[in-house]
């Protein structure tokens, strides 16, 4: 120690306090930044599970390991930074002394070793990193370079830094090692060697000790004052990033789509308040911190960029400058967000204002101009000449394919798809900003429940050219008692004449195998995965809703663990599996592939041709990245005799097809097409046929074979599913043997017992009938409740009187009007199950057209024949509380099918009700006293409307429309008595009251015009009333006065529904007035 050491070391300390200042600054500004976001509770918990997640890649590196050279260039940087931060602390001290060391371990060999290995491995992977970049330097074309628009400033900074600090490590070694001796062969293996060629100098010592120090505090200054240098941050905050990744489990942001949050909470139709919510993300601030946080810590490496099929095909969508984009505007406009400001929709300043609402000029003026311009600022939009940019160009955010490359291959967990989807959402649900094609989706997925808008009933057509039969649920089969899957056909494979192929042959091979199956036919619906990855929320919600009453009907009665539905279709995998369970619907979904190839290994399938051709695979990504399913298909190919050749992306690298993300309904009209791309990788391999596992990447891949061919490219090539290569390597069975396959005989059922028959009764007997059951309110249900008069899930095709819907038990014949012969009591009234709807309304998604008489839901019980009689009109439904929200006008229909159901038409699924007690009819020879009258269900207590708050009448998106709680009158029994007593009373029983008519309540919401329906509502249909029979139960003769009795036949009452409300005004995704729910019939 001398006074040259003890100067270097004195500026050392001084300057390193500085450096930390700053360091420290703007540590703390990043994170104020980063809580402007909104709140998700969720990423906090479980602890362990994420923690572990966390420390096992840091640790394994298993993020950064997909680049294997990259990942391990890396991992020897990270250990050098983190742990050569101890060596680095020692540097203090040795610029005073340069012979320090720690006390206790500092002479340590292991030490000594550790010190050796950190100084040397953070030198060889920071060179193999730089000569990484140069490699892959953007003076190339820039879309070769995964570095193209990264700041190459900052990288080159970051990495001259970690350079010098791995080199002052090895010389400040050595250096000691050449002064003052102690060298040890095992430990010091490279440095000994080095300090042969350096001079015994303590000073020298000194000065590589305050170089290895300064460096790191330089980093330390200038990154404290680059908050948004990532390549930078990343090496703190990524602890963090991956600690709150989305899945607890440790897989990636893929599969289902994040929830519509706002606040904190998960948005559904009925918990949505325009007033307070944020539909999507339309400004930066709408984001959750955990997107702020992701913004952050992007290293701008580049591999999703490198893996985006948008980006290689010339679109302007890269996800790396997409997220830099969003950090840069969010960082710039801080300053405004934090001193408050805050704009509304129409770009007025709301935040920073005095009590009358005048702006605060001296608060804003306090705010540095570049925060106020980037205040003003579009999040998305089109580039208009002489205005502010946006922030994304609406043509980037429109090329996205939701393929999840970007989020599979980004080493710090950054949920790009996430993000995307919902700058989507705010798009579609409140700026009506989407490509022209996709209204002509929505519209068809709301009118006619696929996207080609096809009728329901044709997606039988292809059963029809079947040369087996295929048990369709309500037509084949009630139940699905005895069956083993429910075979999930979809869209594409009902519709799609390519698909259809799949379809028949995962039909066959099913049948083949033994397995039971059955298909929902005309009453599958859309799952709306393309509505939800192209932003419509609502939508996706509806046709989900829809779904899950549908197959909650077909699985009722069946444990869950029975519950299995197999799909062709990659969308629909992922949707059913992934997607549902939010919703309320909970099934085991298996994939063709994955069920083909267990009926494989458990020997049903047996291969007998081998189909010895080379056939390269194509992954769907919604099959491969979101689902991890990459064996099965492959394991099947092989089983059939197929040489499998891969193309270079396959697996978890594999390339797009393009029709993700609901890009499969859009034209391409930058760069090359994205299915011309991958044919031609395909193509590559030179292969006989391209087989897949999903009908969306067949239709893509088909029609770049196509392009492909009329180039004289591609001469023969086919395109198929894997099913097919299967099927074509079995033995195929006749069609009365995979008919017999699949036979289920059904069990029988318990005879109804009669009522017995009244042989005598006493004199003046009373001609009594039960009093009707009060209606049972609604289960709670999973998923999305509905608020307000809700009918129990159900379906029903609305047949008139005794008619039976499909999935219903057979009905009780009528009774005869013979002598000693009575007609069965209706069954008691069953508590019905469903989507937990409030009594009355009909649950979003049921059908039924106008079900008359006594028609019954699918699964109920039947009502005894009606007698052709009718009963006093039913008096208007009371009024409801008053609504808030959306301001739909009064009688508004939201997105929904099924038109009002009428008379005593059942909640579908719920058993029918008891009849109503009837009065005895006039007798002239006996007085026959009068029976009571049914006392009428009483109607629930409308709720205060809550959620898109809807005026009065209105409902919310996807629910149908509320039968009206009406209390209907009795109906009248008479006796026909042949000995007649003379001078009996007629007495009527009063009809009951019915409730009131609603007001109409005040709109209000999310900017619709007065009377406008929310994005997607459907015009009230008007509902018939319709009259109620009276029971006329046949009397046997008897004695003078003792008339003998039967018991009546019964119908349950029926309600008069009240006047149709005026039609809606149509808004939000404009939809013409009167546009029918998905799948709803005509």
């Amino acid at each position: 120690m001398n006074a040259l050491t003890i100067t270097l070391g004195t500026i050392g300390v001084l300057l390193s306090l500085v450096c930390w200042y700053s360091f420290i600054g703007g540590a703390l500004k990043m994170v104020k930044v980063v809580q402007i976001g909104q709140s998700a509770p969720d990423r906090w918990r479980p602890f362990f599970p994420r923690f572990k997640q966390m420390v096992i890649e840091f640790i394994a590196h298993t993020r950064m390991a997909k680049f294997r050279t990259v990942g391990w260039a890396h991992w020897l940087v990270m250990v050098g930074f983190l742990l050569g931060a101890i060596v680095w602390f020692e540097a203090y001290g040795q610029t005073f002394n340069p012979e320090f060391h720690w006390p206790i371990f500092g002479n340590w060999a292991i030490y000594h070793l550790v010190d050796e290995i950190l100084g040397l491995g953070t030198v060889i992977g920071i060179t193999t990193l730089i000569v990484i970049r140069q490699l892959n330097h953007p003076r190339l074309p820039v879309r070769l370079s995964r570095f193209g628009g990264s700041d190459f400033k900052a990288a080159y900074f970051v990495e001259t830094v970690v350079l010098i600090e791995g080199l002052g490590m090895i010389f400040v070694k050595a250096g000691k090692i050449a002064t003052y001796g102690h060298a040890n062969p095992w430990t010091d293996f490279f440095t000994m060697n080095l300090a042969k060629l350096l001079p015994a100098s303590a000073m020298m010592v000194a000065i590589f000790a305050f170089i290895k120090l300064m460096s790191g505090m330089i980093w330390l200054y200038i990154v404290g004052r680059n908050i948004t240098w990532g390549v930078a941050w990343h090496r703190f905050s990524a602890f963090f990033n991956i600690y709150f990744k989305r899945e607890d489990d440790g897989g990636v942001a893929l599969g289902a789509a994040k929830p519509m949050m706002s606040k904190g909470k998960a948005l559904t139709m009925d918990n949505v308040d325009p007033d307070t919510d944020t539909l999507g993300a339309g400004q930066i601030e709408d984001f959750s911190w955990k997107g702020w946080l992701d913004f952050t810590t992007c290293t701008e490496c580049g591999r999703c960029q490198s893996q985006c099929p948008a980006w290689n095909t010339g679109k302007p969508l890269s996800p790396k400058l997409l997220i830099m984009s969003l950090r840069d505007h969010g960082y710039a406009k801080a300053p405004y967000l934090l001193a408050g400001g805050r704009k509304d929709m129409g770009g007025d300043e709301i935040g920073l204002v005095d009590a009358d609402g005048n702006v605060n000029d001296a608060a804003l003026a306090a705010i540095p101009e570049v925060a106020r311009l980037e205040a003003d600022r579009k999040l998305v939009g089109e580039t208009v000449e002489g205005e502010l940019a946006p922030v994304i160009d609406l043509e980037t955010l429109w090329s996205c394919t939701n393929c999840g490359a970007c989020v599979e291959q980004c080493p710090v967990d950054i949920e790009h798809v996430d993000h995307i989807i919902d700058m989507r959402r705010y798009q579609v649900l409140i700026e009506s900003e989407f490509p022209s094609e996709l209204a002509g989706l929505f519209k068809n997925l709301e009118n006619k429940g696929n996207p080609w808008g096809q009728n329901s009933k044709d997606r039988l057509n292809w059963i029809n050219e079947m040369d087996f039969e295929i048990p369709v649920y309500g037509k084949d089969a009630d139940t699905f008692e005895d069956y083993e899957y429910l075979f999930w056909v979809g869209c594409a494979g009902a519709y799609e004449d390519r698909a259809k192929k799949t379809t028949k042959a995962v039909a066959e091979l099913l049948a083949t195998a033994g397995v039971k199956f059955m298909v929902l036919g005309a009453d599958e619906t859309c799952t709306g995965d393309s509505a939800r990855r192209a932003g419509n929320e609502f939508l996706f919600q509806q046709l989900a809703m829809q779904n899950i009453e549908m197959l909650n009907s077909v699985f009722e009665g069946v444990e869950q663990k029975k519950r299995k539905i197999v799909v062709t279709c990659a969308h629909c995998f992922n949707a059913l599996g992934n997607e549902y369970p939010e919703v309320g619907g909970d099934y085991e979904v298996v994939h063709h592939t994955q069920l083909l190839n267990r009926l494989v290994r458990q020997k049903k399938l047996i291969p007998v041709a081998s189909v010895s051709e080379d056939i390269t695979y194509h992954d769907p990504c919604f099959l491969g990245r979101h689902n991890k399913v990459y064996d099965a298909p492959r394991e099947l190919m092989e089983a059939s005799g197929a040489k499998l050749v891969e193309m270079p992306r396959h697996g978890e690298r594999s390339m797009c097809c393009g029709a993700g993300g609901a890009r499969m309904w859009m034209e391409e009209n930058i760069g090359k097409r994205i299915n011309v791309d991958r044919v031609d990788e395909a193509l590559s391999t030179n292969p006989k046929k391209i087989a897949t596992g999903c009908p969306f990447c067949r239709v893509m891949l088909n029609d770049g074979v196509t392009a492909r061919q009329e180039q004289g490219k591609g001469e023969g090539v086919e395109v198929v599913d894997v099913a097919q290569l299967m099927l074509n390597s079995v033995t195929r069975l006749e069609s009365s043997q995979l008919t017999e396959n699949i036979k289920v005989i059904p069990r029988e059922k318990a005879p109804v017992a009669a009522a017995p028959v009244v042989e005598e009764a006493a004199p003046a007997a009373e001609a009594a009938a039960p009093a009707a059951t009060p209606a049972a309110p609604a289960a709670a249900g999973k998923g999305l409740a509905m608020k307000g008069l809700a009918k129990a899930p159900g379906k029903g095709l609305g047949m008139a009187g005794g008619a039976k819907a499909p999935g219903a038990k057979k009905a009780a014949p009528a009774a005869a009007e013979a002598p000693e012969s009575a007609a069965p009591e209706a069954a008691p009234a069953a508590k019905p199950k469903g989507l937990g709807l409030a009594g009355g309304a009909k649950a979003p998604g049921g059908k039924g057209l106008q079900m008359k008489g006594a028609a019954k839901a699918p699964g109920a019980k039947a009502a005894a024949a009606p007698a052709p009689e009718t009963a006093p009109e039913a008096a208007a439904p009371a009024a409801p509380a008053k609504p808030k929200g959306l301001g739909l006008a009064s009688g508004a229909k939201a997105p929904g099918k099924g038109l009002q159901m009428k008379g005593g038409a059942k909640a579908p699924g719920a058993k029918a009700a008891e009849a109503p007690a009837a009065p005895a009819a006039p007798a002239p020879a006996a007085e026959a006293p009068p029976a009571p009258a049914a006392e009428a269900p009483k109607a629930a207590p409308v709720a205060k409307a809550g959620g898109l708050g809807f005026k009065s009448g209105a409902k919310a998106p996807g629910a149908k429309k509320a039968a009206p709680a009406a209390a209907a009158p009795a109906p009248v029994a008479e006796p026909v008595v042949e000995a007649a007593a003379p001078e009996a009373p007629v007495t009527e029983a009063p009809a009951a009251e019915a409730p009131k008519a609603p007001p109409v309540a005040k709109a209000g919401g999310l900017g619709f015009k007065s009377g406008a329906k929310a994005p997607g509502a459907k015009k009230a249909a008007p509902a018939a009333a319709a009259p109620a029979p009276v029971a006329e139960p046949v009397v046997e003769a008897a004695a003078p006065e003792a008339p003998a009795t039967e018991a009546p036949t019964t119908e349950a009452p029926a309600a008069e529904a009240p006047a149709a409300p005026p039609a809606a005004k149509p808004g939000g995704l404009g939809f013409k007035a009167g546009a029918k729910a998905p799948g709803r019939k005509k």
